[in-house]
């Protein structure tokens, strides 16, 4: 099956850089920049959305706690402590993701505050019917997203046993199935519409303690689900977008950090179904879903090496020993410091794995890194828990390896990792590490992984089973009249690519849509537009350039409420004064959100200055310009005279109209 014997063995030195260099090369991946469709038809991308949005409620979906109070300091009233373990399903069996938590042992605190939790949250009272606000406004989502509503909402169980809930399951109702959204150019056809209750804020996760405060948690919280259509990373983000805007036309969802949050499902040919968890920005979702594809792709190539060393992976088996700290000279830190905490070091033998711990799997990681990630969450090792011999920075030397090798009776082709911690960890983490090795004679293991900024993911937990959902006994059914949903389907907004070709007919930039849609500004434009005859395409690039600039690098001093554009252009009609002037008050408007129109001409020390005065400077600049030696163009003459007049003229004569004057005057 393998060969253990150390004759003949290379005197070639191998360079794990190097390996890793070959294997970026061997799987093709190209960055996602010099990435085209042919790219992603080779490795066969598909995704899919989660897109998870809160809603803009007065109470929690399943008790009468207020919704929307977070707490930002670190008091709290109460602690809850809890263990979770895992029960046998109906047909006998037991969940993957229960086993993985369980053999975590992790303590579960739950900080609470009294102004946001009640019994219901720590699952020691029923909870009370759901919130009807919270179930209108899902339906009208579910409306605007042509989805079938069904005739009757049945609350349902859907297990989460990583602490996060702390009943260890989420009630959630289906409302809608079967829908579609119509893009620029494709359909995206839509799964499912739910609402389901928030869970819990993570605050920390370190060894076996994990602590959660529960503000956010029952929260009413709608969940859209994508059939796998996406075919590439920018039309993920391009669908996810569109649902996020579409769910913020309606002015009833929450905004904010953490209100709006999607899982992406990501699978390449001959992979499968990996959930990229809680991402936080769409803008992150390009680069995670291009790498997830090739990380996954990696992952195959890796499978068809060893499948080529290891005739019989049912007979593959790892070995183990354990060091001893005095006989080696390890200077590595973390290693220095276990020894100093009585911790366990253990080394272990990987038959046949030579060359595959170096291999790449996604940017600035290699296979090693599947291993260490899973010793953070399954073991509670914290990082750095392990080295290998195939690690670029050398924290063994290669005399202790070569030491380690001989006691192990290592083989030519095999691989050697060394990892310490707890002695209460190590039986655990020995089994973490055979497991995640034999999967890689599979291919891709089912798994729920984290998103990072830089595009990288790692691994959270175990993709839970298909059977993880079950009638909730303690709620009954809820009809859904006819009536109900006609009457609901009466107001619903417009839908999102109907305001986009809006945008398109009144000449607006393409590159303010975003912030346009994403800040639900478009009646608010079109009420502009409308009611005080404001050009569509200034008030579009009022909105999507100069506001955005503004909110981007000015605090408002008290809440800023958008109708305050409004009023600022009704201001200025009622007065008889041009658009452009909006331009130069916003700032302070925004930044003193209370001040009247009048006082922030004074801070801008705006005059009236009645149009011909202004059309009377012309002649006079026009001499000025050839008495002063400037590069005489025509062009050069119109900028240097509109440059004088530009801040009397701004708000007392249209600007398009005092350009035409100064062409005729030349």
């Amino acid at each position: 099956m393998q060969n253990n014997s150390r004759e003949n063995q290379s005197d070639k030195p191998f360079d794990p850089h190097k390996n890793y260099i070959a294997s970026i090369e061997k799987v093709g991946y190209v960055k996602r920049a010099d990435s085209n469709q042919e790219t992603y038809n080779r490795i066969g991308f598909m995704s899919g959305l989660e897109v998870h949005q809160q809603l803009l409620t007065q109470k929690k979906l399943f008790c009468h706690c207020p919704a929307g109070v977070y707490h930002k300091s670190d008091h709290y009233d109460a602690e809850v402590i809890r263990h979770m373990r895992p029960t046998l399903s109906e047909l006998g069996e037991y969940d993957g993701t229960a086993l993985m938590e369980f053999k975590t042992r992790k303590e579960i605190i739950y900080r609470l505050k009294h102004e946001t939790t009640c019994t219901y949250e720590v699952d020691d009272t029923p909870p009370f019917p759901i919130d009807r606000e919270a179930l209108d406004i899902a339906l009208e989502i579910s409306l605007l997203s042509k989805l079938n509503i069904v005739g009757e909402v049945h609350i349902t169980r859907k297990q989460y046993l990583d602490g996060s809930i702390p009943t260890g399951f989420q009630r959630t109702a289906i409302l809608g199935v079967e829908g579609e959204l119509q893009l620029k150019n494709k359909k995206i056809r839509l799964i499912q519409l739910s609402l389901e209750e928030d869970s819990c804020r993570e605050i920390s996760d370190i060894g076996h303690t994990r602590i959660y405060k529960t503000d956010r948690l029952g929260m009413p919280l709608i969940e859209t689900v994508t059939y796998p259509d996406m075919v590439n990373p920018e039309e993920v983000k391009e669908v996810c977008d569109y649902i996020r805007f579409l769910n913020r036309s309606t002015g009833k969802v929450r905004t904010g950090i953490g209100a709006g949050r999607q899982d992406v499902n990501v699978s390449c040919k001959g992979g499968t179904r990996v959930e990229i968890k809680g991402v936080a920005h769409t803008k992150w979702i390009p680069e995670l879903t291009h790498n997830e594809c090739f990380r996954q792709w990696a992952l195959l190539q890796i499978r068809e090496e060893l499948l080529k060393r290891v005739k019989n992976p049912a007979q593959w088996k790892p070995t183990h020993e354990f060091l001893r700290f005095h006989s080696y000279h390890f200077k590595f830190s973390p290693i220095v410091d276990a020894k100093k905490q009585q911790h366990k070091i253990v080394a272990v033998n990987l038959p046949e794995f030579k060359g595959l711990l170096s291999h790449f799997t996604q940017p600035g990681k290699m296979f090693a890194d599947e291993i260490t990630d899973r010793l953070k969450v399954i073991a509670c090792l914290e990082k750095p828990n392990m080295t290998h011999s195939e690690s670029f920075e050398k924290q063994i030397s290669a005399k202790d390896f070569e030491k380690i090798k001989e006691i192990m009776d290592s083989g030519e082709n095999d691989a050697q990792l060394v990892f310490w911690g707890p002695e209460a960890d190590i039986k655990t983490a020995l089994e973490t590490i055979e497991e995640r090795c034999r999967m890689a004679f599979e291919g891709v293991p089912n798994e729920t992984r984290k998103s990072f900024e830089d595009g990288t993911t790692i691994f959270e937990r175990v993709l839970p089973g298909a059977d993880r959902m079950y009638p909730d006994t303690d709620s009954a059914p809820i009809p859904l009249k006819n009536e109900h949903i006609e009457k609901l389907g009466q107001n619903l907004p417009s839908d999102i690519i109907d305001r986009y070709h809006q945008l398109k007919e009144w000449e607006v930039p393409e590159d303010h849509y975003t912030y346009i849609f994403k800040k639900n500004l478009f009646l608010l434009m079109k009420s502009i537009i409308e009611d005080l005859n404001v050009n569509p395409r200034f008030i579009g690039t009022f909105l999507g350039q100069k506001m955005k600039f503004i909110e981007g690098h000015i605090r408002p001093a008290d809440a800023f409420n958008d109708q305050k554009i409004y009023d600022l252009f009704k201001f200025l009609k009622q007065n008889e004064l041009k658009a452009d002037l909006a331009k130069r008050m916003i700032a302070i408007v925004y930044e003193h959100p209370k001040m009247d129109f009048e006082s922030v001409l004074e801070v801008i020390n705006y005059k009236k200055i009645p149009a011909e005065n202004i059309y009377s400077h012309i002649l006079f600049l026009k001499e000025k310009f050839n008495e002063i030696g400037n590069v005489k163009t025509e062009q050069n003459e119109v900028n240097w005279i509109m440059g004088e007049l530009r801040n009397v003229a701004i708000g007392n004569v249209d600007l398009s109209d005092l350009s035409k004057r100064i062409r005729e005057a030349i």
